[in-house]
């Protein structure tokens, strides 16, 4: 976006305040030179929040599509969530990874058919009667801003019902924020970036969202 000199002069003086300049795209990821001063976007793993081997690790998977429901193969997913007691880490270091440290915090690149994966834990109720849940950010080629959701557990459905968010969609709409609980324990949660089954992402004041391609 250009601003020309009237406008700049203008916000200087304190008449007008500018616009903010829009969101860019991103990508590509590139992962190269490793080495101590190199840092990754997709960075070792980053997707680990805990070790699967760890008997409370739960796996997180699912795939990205866009609009005509084919795979999106270089999308970048991040995750933030509380621990299985409902305690929101404080833990300094979002890239520690040593085995027993829990950031909350994890990022994954999708592979080349649109399919990501996280190994973590069962987010607990934050609060007595709140509906745990999973925050979810996708970053993709072609999307201005990123674009943030939730993934809700879909176990407690009392709780999933007086849920404030959920219970401001219709029905259709708010399933595609409940994640599947499969026969092996593991969380389903697919990510439609635009269509008729196009996942609820949240706006945030002051941030322009056009429409994603």
């Amino acid at each position: 976006m250009r601003i020309d000199q009237n406008q700049l002069d203008a916000a200087r003086s304190g008449d007008e305040r500018l616009v903010p300049t829009p969101g860019q795209t991103i990508g590509p990821f590139f992962g190269y030179a490793d080495g101590f001063e190199q840092v990754h976007l997709p960075f070792r793993d980053g997707n680990h929040l805990v070790n699967p081997a760890r008997p409370d690790a739960v796996r997180l998977t699912g795939t990205v599509y866009d609009g005509n429901g084919d795979p999106i193969p270089d999308a970048m997913l991040e995750i933030w969530q509380a621990d299985a007691e409902g305690q929101i880490p404080q833990e300094t270091g979002s890239l520690v990874r040593d085995g027993w440290t829990f950031t909350g915090w994890g990022r994954a690149t999708v592979d080349n058919v649109g399919t990501y994966t996280f190994s973590t834990v069962n987010p607990g109720p934050t609060e007595e009667g709140k509906a745990p849940f999973i925050h979810l950010v996708v970053f993709a080629r072609g999307l201005l801003n990123k674009l943030h959701t939730r993934i809700y557990l879909p176990e407690d459905t009392a709780a999933l019902e007086k849920d404030a968010l959920l219970s401001s969609l219709d029905a259709d709409r708010r399933s595609t924020l409940i994640a599947e609980r499969r026969a092996d324990g593991s969380l389903l949660f697919d990510v439609h970036l635009q269509g008729e089954k196009e996942t609820v992402f949240l706006q945030f004041p002051g941030i322009e969202y056009p429409d994603h391609a």
